[in-house]
C-alpha cells in the first residue's frame, strides 16, 4: 500500500516534471474521498534553494536526504545534471534497499543510473536522452520509445506527459482504479495511457526537391482506403516502377508500401479518436480490409491495440467525458 512519498529534487530541476509529481501525489483530495499521502520534498540539504531550469525559479525543499528514510515511494524529478553528489546516491540506494519503490520522471533516470539501480534492469527515458543514457550506463536495458517501464520496485518514464502516465500507473497499481480515476478526473486527463505505447509516431513529411511526386502523394492520401500497387502508382507518376521506387525513397525516406501503411495507421488514429465506428469499419475505411490487419499494423506502429488507444483518446471515453464535465469544460 502506498502511504508515503518522498520527492527527490536536485539542482537544475525541471519544473513541469516536478509539478507532475506534486500534482499526483502531493495534493489533499480528501474532500473527494481520496486518500491523503504523506508527501515530502527532499533535497541534498533542507531549506537550501535549488535552481530550476526555468529562469528565475528556485525550489526550496523542506527536508534533506533524511526525508527519504521510510518512504514507500521515492519520486526522482527531472534534472539537467549528469553528475550527482555521492550522499544523494547513497540515500537513494539505501531507500531502495529498504524496500522503497523508485520512480523517475524523464531525465531523473540518470540519477538512478548513477546510483547503480539500472544495472540489468529495463528502463526508459525521453527519446532525446536514450542514447546518452545507454552510453553512460551500458548495463541498463534501455527501451528507447516506450512511455514508461514498470520493473516492480523501479519505474522509469519518458518526458513530460509520460511522467503523468507513470505516476497514475503507480497509483492504480498500489491504490486501485477508483483512486486513480478520481485523481485523473480532477486533473482532467485520461486515467492512464498504456506504458507500451510509443512516445510518438513520426509521420514522414515529403521534402520534394521537385514537384514530381507531390500530386501522387496527395492522391494516395485522398484514396488511402484503396489498394495501390507500385506499378499503378508509377504509371500515375509517369515513371517506370523502378524509377518511381527510387524517387519515392529519396523524397520520403521510405518505401511506398511503408509510407501508405503509416498513413493508414494515422487515419485510423483519427477515426478512433473522433468517431464511434467499430474497429472493423475503421479497418475498411483506412484500407486495411479487416480488423486483424489493422490491429497488427496499429500495434506495430503505436505500441498498443486500437481498443486501448480508443479508451485513452476516444471522444466517447467515459473517463475523459466525466473529467470534462467535472471540470465544467
Amino acid at each position: 500500500m502506498l502511504r508515503s512519498v518522498a520527492a527527490l529534487v536536485l539542482d537544475e530541476l525541471a519544473v513541469f516534471e516536478f509539478g507532475v509529481i506534486c500534482e499526483v501525489f502531493g495534493l489533499d483530495r480528501s474532500e473527494d474521498g481520496l486518500p491523503v499521502l504523506d508527501f515530502r520534498v527532499c533535497g541534498p540539504e533542507a531549506h537550501v534553494p535549488l535552481r530550476a531550469t526555468s529562469g528565475g525559479v528556485l525550489i526550496t525543499p523542506d527536508s534533506g536526504l533524511e526525508g527519504l528514510v521510510g518512504a514507500d515511494l521515492v519520486a526522482v524529478g527531472a534534472t539537467r545534471l549528469r553528475e550527482f553528489p555521492e550522499p544523494v546516491l547513497d540515500a537513494l540506494r539505501a531507500a531502495h534497499d529498504a524496500g522503497a519503490t523508485i520512480l523517475s520522471v524523464c531525465s531523473g533516470v540518470f540519477v538512478l543510473g548513477a546510483a547503480g539501480l539500472l544495472d540489468g534492469r529495463r528502463c526508459t527515458a525521453h527519446w532525446n536522452a536514450v542514447d546518452d543514457l545507454r552510453v553512460r550506463y551500458p548495463l541498463a536495458q534501455v527501451e528507447p520509445d516506450l512511455l514508461f517501464v514498470d520493473e516492480g520496485d523501479l519505474v522509469t518514464s519518458a518526458g513530460t506527459a509520460a511522467g503523468i502516465d507513470a505516476c497514475l500507473h503507480l497509483v492504480r497499481r498500489e491504490l486501485g482504479s477508483a483512486v486513480v480515476n478520481g485523481i485523473a478526473r480532477r486533473m482532467v486527463v485520461p486515467p492512464q495511457r498504456e506504458g507500451g505505447q510509443r512516445q510518438y509516431v513520426d509521420q514522414p513529411i515529403p521534402e520534394c526537391s521537385v514537384d514530381t511526386l507531390a500530386p501522387v502523394l496527395d492522391w494516395m492520401l485522398e484514396h488511402v482506403d484503396e489498394d495501390h500497387s507500385v506499378a499503378a502508382l508509377a504509371d500515375r507518376a509517369g515513371m517506370s516502377a523502378r524509377t518511381f521506387a527510387r524517387r519515392f525513397a529519396a523524397e520520403t525516406g521510405t518505401t511506398p508500401v511503408r509510407w501508405l501503411t503509416l498513413q493508414r495507421v494515422l487515419r485510423s488514429q483519427r477515426l478512433l479518436e473522433d468517431t464511434d465506428l467499430s474497429v472493423e469499419e475503421i479497418a475498411r475505411e483506412c484500407g486495411f480490409g479487416g480488423a486483424a490487419l489493422l490491429r497488427h499494423h496499429f500495434r506495430r506502429q503505436v505500441g498498443v491495440s486500437p481498443a486501448d488507444y480508443r479508451r485513452s483518446y476516444g471522444c466517447g471515453a467515459d473517463a475523459v467525458a466525466t473529467a470534462m464535465r467535472t471540470a465544467g469544460a
